[in-house]
């Protein structure tokens, strides 16, 4: 996982774990960064790391639905967070949070 990569998942993380500690303006931004993504890895990406409000999910019901391998499905996320970290909506979002 490379560094941009790497801020992004730490950031999803925290926000997953803490959501009282983003306000409502940044958790704005944050859904628009998802919206970036197709729905169904959308909500891949929603439920792995339980943002807003969703409920958090294991690899392997990810993966059931996705018809993958558990494998596979932590790539496919991986890909998913790769493709949001390089944009510039991300870029802001860490210039905003001084990530």
């Amino acid at each position: 996982m490379d560094d941009l990569t790497r801020s992004l998942h730490s950031f999803l993380v925290h926000i997953g774990l803490h959501p009282e500690s983003i306000t409502p303006k940044m958790e704005h931004y944050l859904e628009h960064l998802l919206y970036l993504l197709p729905p169904e890895e959308e909500e891949a990406v929603t439920h792995y790391y339980g943002l807003f409000g969703a409920e958090r999910k294991s690899l392997q019901e990810i993966a059931k639905v996705f018809e993958l391998s558990e494998e596979n499905a932590m790539e496919r996320i991986d890909q998913c967070i790769r493709k949001l970290a390089v944009t510039p909506e991300w870029q802001m979002i860490k210039q905003i949070q001084k990530i």
